[in-house]
């Protein structure tokens, strides 16, 4: 287990580095994290420096690499979580400064909200069991930012550290009746500036979307912590990364959970 001290300076340098559009290099040796456990360890500590420099609240959480594509794209063959914060978040459409990102990039997700409690001491779940508290499912977009001076380089548990590349989303209309739709059959679709990019079907997300979101609650109940009430969960891309320009438009199409719209200024 990674020691605390530790801990809290790498949380510092990610922090500073985020706020101040830096590029991240490695980290000292010495604070490295050298597996998932040490990198959520950092993560916690991020999100509260975060906080008290005035990020806002965390209210939801991005899944990264659940689906093949992405864990090719990637070259990590795992899931990894990261948090997002109140601020970043838009509803349907969204009209972004491109500047104010290091290397912005935008992926087609399945985003599901919550509507009950999965508490950590009734892991391990499910799909079936965290359908139950799903309260709605739509579509989104996942804004990272490649906020490294080259993340092909970077080890993996430093980018997880750092929220696994987050940096918004956009969420569409919450669907209610989601349960009259298989999600697994889900087909998504990312345009840009008018030309289709990728498409995917919602059974790329680890066979199942919820499948996603059973790994998160349990991953969560492992460290002591629990999904909430209110928030929000992206689990993953059904398209690879589309890494955007100036003046590019982002168009994300969720069949039967609804679109969203992003315009890079």
């Amino acid at each position: 287990m990674m020691d605390a001290r530790a801990a809290i300076r790498a949380a510092e340098i990610i922090a500073d580095n985020r706020l101040t559009q830096d590029r991240l290099e490695f980290l000292p040796a010495e604070i490295r994290p050298q597996d998932l456990d040490d990198a959520y360890t950092i993560q916690e500590r991020l999100n509260e420096i975060l906080v008290e420099r005035g990020l806002g609240q965390p209210i939801g959480y991005k899944i990264g690499c659940t689906t093949p594509v992405m864990q090719e794209y990637m070259n990590i063959h795992e899931p990894s979580f990261g948090e997002v914060f109140a601020p970043t978040v838009h509803r349907n459409t969204a009209t972004l400064r491109h500047a104010d990102y290091s290397e912005p990039g935008v992926e087609a997700e399945i985003a599901a909200l919550l509507g009950a409690d999965l508490p950590a001491a009734q892991a391990p779940y499910d799909r079936d069991s965290v359908a139950a508290a799903v309260e709605a499912c739509m579509a989104s977009v996942e804004l990272v930012d490649a906020r490294y001076f080259d993340y092909r380089e970077l080890d993996t548990p430093t980018m997880v550290a750092d929220d696994f590349f987050n940096a918004a989303c956009i969420l569409a209309d919450p669907v209610t009746d989601w349960r009259s739709l298989d999600l697994a059959d889900v087909q998504g679709r990312m345009d840009v500036n008018g030309v289709e990019f990728g498409s995917g079907a919602g059974s790329l997300i680890m066979g199942h979307p919820l499948e996603a979101l059973a790994w998160l609650a349990n991953r969560l109940a492992e460290r002591g912590r629990e999904l909430k009430s209110g928030e929000f969960v992206t689990l993953g891309s059904v398209v690879p990364t589309k890494w955007v320009s100036q003046g590019d438009l982002i168009e994300v199409e969720m069949e039967g959970l609804g679109g969203v719209t992003v315009k890079f200024e």
